[in-house]
């Protein structure tokens, strides 16, 4: 529930920037891909790599929000509905547990804990992450109460 994971899972299509979640200043997009539209497309600012200086677009070889047909949206929800999404192979991509696990390491999931200059790190580190959600979906991957 970290801006750097709601910011890519908005509840429209534009995505979100910032610690507080703000709609992304130039107003991109989703696409039906998840990479934008037209000439406004994500890898146009965001890069391979993380753009060097303060407040600089993060970069990542697949910057896209989650494709139109599977949103993934994660802006406004409590635990338990976000909980619920995202075992719901309907909402999650018809990923298993063993994919959701290994989306853990993904490369773009990844990119949020390599931050560009000025932009913050999730609240938690990325080892300590991957420990509660392997914890949480080997324990059946329990909503937690409305």
């Amino acid at each position: 529930m970290s801006p750097r994971c709601v910011n890519c899972h908005p509840i429209g299509d534009i995505p979100l920037q910032g610690d507080d979640s703000h709609i992304h200043k130039m107003f991109p997009k989703r696409g039906v891909d998840g990479k934008g539209l037209y000439a406004m497309k994500c890898a146009n600012c965001h890069q391979l790599e993380n753009t060097s200086g303060p407040h600089a677009p993060p970069g990542n070889p697949d910057w896209h929000l989650p494709p139109a047909n599977m949103k993934m949206i994660f802006e406004g929800r409590s635990a338990h509905a976000l909980a619920k999404q995202l075992v719901d192979r309907k909402q999650n991509g018809n990923k298993s547990m063993k994919q959701l696990l290994a989306h853990a390491d993904d490369g773009l999931v990844l990119s949020g804990w390599k931050p560009a200059e000025g932009h913050s790190e999730p609240p938690l580190s990325h080892s300590e992450f991957k420990k509660a959600w392997i914890t949480w979906i080997k324990n059946g991957a329990y909503a937690p109460a409305k």
